[in-house]
């Protein structure tokens, strides 16, 4: 699959939900309530000891799932989550060896940046989609259309602050590819589904 594929899958399913996992043994059921919900993506984030293994599992147990590594804030970490099988990687902010061991690899990358000056850094290295983090103690949805008015060319993934309150208003702006949130998953695996299952019908129609 070819980086433009990958932001076409992640542009059609417009939810990229954002996983902690805490341990391995919750990574089964949270993704397969996931797929079961009818989103069958994962951000699973590098904020834990277990991400690695969590991604390999899924990989192993869910190979159609379009499973990425979150938070990936070195080489060493981006080196791990793509030999796990992670599709895409996404950082807090940008990072310049994350976006090199990227471009080596022909992974799709997606850094996080809240301002021009970062944006400009992530364009200089050839990445025109960008994740907006976290969005909402950024100035949101304004600040995003301000950014994109200097560099038109750019298409955002917001995140941070993301719910089902004010997903659909982020969605009805053209520049915005899909949105990336944590609300899904909160609560049991049953839970998780139902939430999932909500988000997915809320935007169906975006």
């Amino acid at each position: 699959m070819t980086n433009e594929q990958k932001l076409e899958q992640i542009k059609k399913m417009k939810i990229v939900p954002v996983v902690v996992l805490n341990t391995l043994e919750e990574t089964l059921p949270k993704m397969q309530a996931l797929v079961n919900g009818g989103l069958p993506c994962a951000e699973i984030t590098f904020r834990t000891a277990c991400a690695e293994e969590a991604i390999k599992l899924t990989v192993k147990n869910f190979p159609d799932m379009f499973v990425g590594a979150g938070t990936v804030i070195n080489r060493e970490q981006c080196e791990k989550a793509i030999a796990a099988g992670s599709k895409f990687i996404v950082s807090p902010g940008f990072s310049e060896e994350v976006a090199d061991c990227c471009a080596e690899h022909g992974m799709l990358y997606l850094p996080g940046i809240v301002t021009p000056t970062e944006a400009m850094a992530a364009i200089a290295k050839g990445l025109t989609t960008l994740k907006f983090f976290p969005a909402s103690n950024y100035g949101g949805l304004k600040t995003i259309k301000a950014i994109c008015a200097a560099f038109p060319y750019l298409k955002i993934m917001p995140t941070g602050g993301i719910s089902a309150d004010n997903i659909l208003e982020y969605l009805a702006y053209d520049k915005i590819l899909a949105c990336g949130g944590s609300w899904m998953m909160k609560g049991t695996p049953a839970e998780i589904e139902e939430a999932t299952k909500k988000a997915v019908e809320l935007v169906k129609n975006a």
